[in-house]
């Protein structure tokens, strides 16, 4: 026999610091030494996770020969289910599409619940409650008995959502849920046992007994004549008296023993009855007697007045300890690579383990540098992968109407046309930017891409591909969720295949195309109970279940540099570990919010405590502390505000500060100041190359490039921002239009320009139409013809509307005083003798009855003062210049007898242009003088020269470098000549 006969249940435990399944592994076959070679393939293990199952039969492959025992994992004793007659589980979507149907016909029913919104993160958190009552056999009548009388009412609003269980469980007489089976195989495995209990070994091994289903099947092997439980991180020197006092939940349940504590109560053993599974001591004993005083229970932290002053060995425990407390994460994440980088060039096996994805991201970021690419446990989220933001932005066209930057990410996506001749589809895409950036429309069609296909040599049926894809795939009300998903997969091969191939191009390729259409396919089955939903709802839906997958599509070349998760952690071994993000909140993890019950309500109920969680962290952190070497890491600050470290690293720390006499100080400074080493060098890596500062740059161009005609709103920019007028017309240099067009405030400016000519038009044609009624009739019908946007379209309607009653008033002065002659005039003036050219297009110019000129600008925003004008905005100004010059060929030379800025904004304004102060003569001689200065070799065109505000920025900046030189740096002349 493998055991003594025992009138016991049998306990056995592993140390933290000891690897696992090692351990595991080498109690296994000691004791079958001296047993027939076939004892050992009799014994039955049962493991808790696959990666165990695979480490152990790893170990076992590495010699010496053996017979093996049989292996199997706990989520395998549903194999056992057929054998006992019970029904299949029912697929977990399934029960998700069918919660999500019975909670929104609450919602409607009762509105007042709930938002519409988080219709899904309800069914999917209802689940999990259903999920956990039937792993710890709690029934809907015992949530209902729940006295909430003294508690707010959002509780006995949760008692009815809970009430969703039962109709939910009698739509499926005949089938059970994935949990209430897998409890049901364990209650008849263990009435099996009763009558007929194996005489061979039954050896569970690594649980901590956290779900009520497994701690049942726990207690029952620990009971049969050669069963055995093995604990994995078991503190052996933890006192009796404390153990003792992990009886109440409620303060309890976040301490690393807890569950073992439990399971020892209920087999009705002291901690003196768990034997050690192994003779092998843990890495550091020191250390976990410092780790274990540090995480005593709350309520008995004053033993450390008592036990602290006998702990001995500090410098022991310590001695690979290395604390490092970075300012920010990025310092922190640095800090780590360097440390595994150093791994890596001693051969050592390092491991990164944090549930922080961020900072794993970060650290992977930073080995990169060094061509190191760390092995990922968690691998990529499918929704992260290629084929999975694929699937999501297709998904998303159907939405909303088609924007260009929804189009484009698509058009560009690697996956889209690549069944053939992608390298064409790659340079028409890259045209028809171009052409949307410069033309738009802001929301392409069919008919915008048929427009671009005038008149270029495009692959044939590419714009035909495009309009049949892309133009009006928006789907207003709802649909089955079966016609969402065949529409998804068929638009989206439709989309990889390209408008040269059938098929699916490679969309399904490889092992994440592999993943999503497993995921398709499995919605695809399940779809007809998920009801009808908007197209919304379908791509929140998609967007979920895609970012439950996980993909491991890559071999890291550097296999001794890993990065795990918690889990992972519990089952593997290496000889450097870092503890990183040791922040509250990172680790461990805020626990997430219960919308159906309080800790109290599930106290009474028999439920987890959401404390679970921490304890099981905590448990992490209690063995993953006791591996050989190990660096305990967080930064101070995170990107919005200060940190709060760990409880577990403050207990720590607090424990060490407050034993100074057996060197628990100084022992935290060495800690300390190997930490501040790494990040010394960490700093030193990030120091910057020191380089000359560059200058202000005023570059002089040889005088026969320089601009020999300007418009007058560029005279402005000339005197503000000269380089500006050197980038756009010496080197030709124009700016990009942004791909997401917008109703910014040049729209604004064109649009209500329109509005106000048609609008003078019309009343020159029937004077009778000068009325605020016609004049907000032709703003509305010009808004819809131009604007697309309702939002824009209603507040720039308003704002019309607003001052339309004063426009008129104002419009019937101006038209006694002179009537209108021309609109939107284009003229142009020499400037001689300096083969000059000066251009402009006056918004609307009127004549008086005695020949004088009227010029009128409209401004959508705040028009320019009399002083901006006299020095800056001299627009106006030099308009009346040049009419008087006769500019304008229509009208001939002529005077000017007034010029006036109107302010359409929120409301009615008008500015005149000081033309007594700044008469067209002179403004005309000042101009000349301008351009005459920049005709000199050596005046240069000076960066942001005199902007109106620093804030501003210019079309330019980033060509003069601005930001590595200031305003106050002189400019500095550079000859291009």
């Amino acid at each position: 026999m493998m055991f003594k006969p025992s009138a016991k249940p049998r306990l056995f435990a592993v140390p933290c610091g000891a690897d696992f399944p090692r351990a595991l592994v080498e109690g296994l076959r000691s004791r079958s030494q001296g047993l027939p070679p076939e004892a050992l393939a009799r014994a039955e293990l049962i493991v808790n996770t696959s990666r165990m199952a695979r480490r152990v039969r790893g170990l076992f492959d590495a010699g010496p020969a053996m017979l093996l025992p049989r292996m199997m994992l706990l989520a395998d004793l549903a194999q056992r289910a057929t054998l006992d007659g019970l029904p299949p589980a029912l697929p977990p979507l399934r029960r998700r599409l069918e919660l999500s149907q019975l909670i929104a016909k609450l919602l409607d029913a009762q509105p007042d619940l709930a938002s519409r919104a988080s219709l899904y993160d309800l069914s999917d958190s209802l689940a999990a409650l259903i999920d956990e009552m039937q792993g710890e056999g709690v029934s809907t009548d015992t949530i209902r008995a729940l006295d909430v009388s003294d508690m707010s009412g959002h509780w006995a609003r949760a008692q009815a959502f809970i009430g969703i269980a039962d109709d939910f469980t009698g739509l499926h007489e005949g089938e059970m849920d994935a949990q209430a089976r897998q409890r049901q195989v364990v209650l008849n495995l263990i009435d099996q046992w009763q009558d007929k209990p194996p005489q061979h070994p039954v050896i569970l091994a690594g649980s901590t007994g956290s779900r009520g289903t497994t701690l049942m099947l726990m207690q029952a092997i620990a009971r049969l004549p050669q069963g055995a439980v093995v604990l994995p991180g078991f503190d052996f020197d933890q006192p009796e008296q404390v153990w003792a006092g992990l009886d109440d939940p409620m303060i309890s349940e976040d301490h690393p023993q807890y569950r073992f504590h439990k399971l020892m109560k209920d087999l009705e053993l002291s901690p003196g009855d768990v034997q050690p599974w192994t003779g092998t001591l843990p890495a550091s004993p020191e250390r976990n007697r410092l780790v274990s005083l540090a995480l005593r229970p709350a309520p008995v932290t004053d033993a450390w007045m008592s036990e602290g002053p006998l702990l001995t060995g500090l410098s022991e425990a310590t001695e690979n300890l290395t604390l490092v407390e970075a300012p920010s994460p990025r310092a922190e994440a640095l800090a780590i690579a360097l440390r595994l980088r150093q791994a890596a060039e001693d051969g050592q096996t390092a491991a990164l383990i944090t549930p922080d994805r961020m900072l794993t991201r970060q650290v992977s970021a930073a080995l990169d540098r060094w061509d190191i690419l760390p092995d990922d446990s968690a691998g990529q989220p499918l929704q992260l992968s290629p084929p999975g933001r694929f699937l999501r932005h297709v998904a998303g066209l159907f939405c909303k109407p088609l924007a260009c930057d929804s189009l484009l990410t698509l058009l560009k996506h690697p996956l889209t046309h690549d069944g053939a001749d992608r390298g064409n589809h790659l340079r028409q895409t890259r045209e028809l930017e171009l052409s949307l950036r410069r033309n738009g429309p802001p929301f392409p069609d069919a008919v915008a891409f048929a427009a671009f296909d005038k008149g270029r040599e495009l692959t044939p049926g590419w714009t035909g591909w495009l309009s049949a894809c892309f133009a009006d795939q928006e789907i207003a009300g709802t649909l089955p969720l079966t016609d969402w998903v065949n529409r998804l997969r068929d638009l989206a091969e439709r989309i990889a295949a390209g408008s040269q191939a059938d098929g699916s191009g490679t969309l399904w390729d490889k092992k994440a195309g592999q993943a999503a259409l497993a995921c398709i396919e499995n919605l695809e089955t399940e779809a007809p109970y998920g009801g009808s939903m908007t197209a919304r709802d379908f791509a929140d839906l998609l967007g979920a279940l895609l970012s439950q997958g996980e993909v491991r599509d890559r071999d890291a070349p550097y296999g001794s540099i890993m990065i795990w998760g918690t889990l992972e952690a519990r089952v593997q071994g290496a000889d450097l570990v870092i503890l990183g993000g040791l922040n509250e909140g990172s680790w461990p993890e805020a626990a997430s919010p219960d919308p159906w019950l309080n800790r109290q309500l599930r106290n009474q109920a028999g439920l987890l405590l959401p404390e679970r969680r921490i304890g099981l962290s905590a448990h992490d952190f209690q063995q993953a502390i006791a591996a050989p070497e190990v660096w305990l890491t967080r930064a101070e600050r995170s990107e919005e505000a200060d940190t709060v470290r760990s409880r577990w690293l403050n207990r720590l720390t607090n424990l060490l500060s407050g034993l100074p006499e057996q060197g628990g100080r100084a022992a935290l400074d060495s800690m300390r100041a190997k930490g501040r080493q790494w990040l010394g060098w960490a700093e030193a890596l990030e120091e910057p190359t020191p380089i000359p500062q560059y200058p202000r740059p005023a570059p002089c161009p040889p005088v026969a490039a320089r601009p020999r005609r300007l418009t007058i709103t560029e005279i402005p920019r000339l005197i503000r921002d000269p380089y500006a007028i050197y980038a756009k017309h010496v080197l030709r240099l124009k700016p990009l239009n942004p791909l997401v067009q917008e109703p910014d405030a040049l729209l604004r400016g064109i649009v209500v320009h329109e509005v106000f000519e048609h609008f003078i038009k019309e009343t020159q044609a029937d004077p009778s139409l000068l009325t605020a009624g016609h004049l907000v009739g032709k703003t509305r019908e010009l808004l819809e013809t131009h604007v697309p946007w309702p939002v824009a379209r209603i507040l720039w309607y308003s704002r019309i509307r607003k001052i339309a009653g004063d426009f008129v008033l104002a419009e019937q002065e101006r038209q006694a005083r002179a009537k209108p002659v021309a609109f939107e005039a284009k003229g142009s003036a020499r400037l001689d003798p300096l083969d000059f050219t000066i251009a402009c297009r006056a918004d609307r110019i009127d004549m008086d009855d005695r020949g004088f000129l009227h010029f009128y600008d409209y401004k959508t925003g705040t028009p320019p003062s009399e002083a901006q004008q006299k020095k800056f905005e001299k627009q106006l100004l030099i308009e009346a210049a040049m009419a008087e010059e006769g500019a304008f060929d229509d009208l001939g030379p002529a005077e000017v007898a007034r010029a006036l800025f109107i302010g359409l904004g929120s409301k009615l304004s008008e500015v005149p242009a000081p033309l007594e102060a700044e008469p067209p003569a002179k403004v005309w001689d000042e101009l000349r003088t301008l351009i005459a200065a920049y005709f000199e070799p050596n005046q240069g065109y000076s960066s942001r020269r005199m902007v109106h505000r620093d804030d501003i920025a210019g079309d330019y900046d980033h060509l003069a470098r601005y930001g590595e030189w200031d305003r106050s740096a002189t400019p500095q002349p550079e000859d291009l000549a």
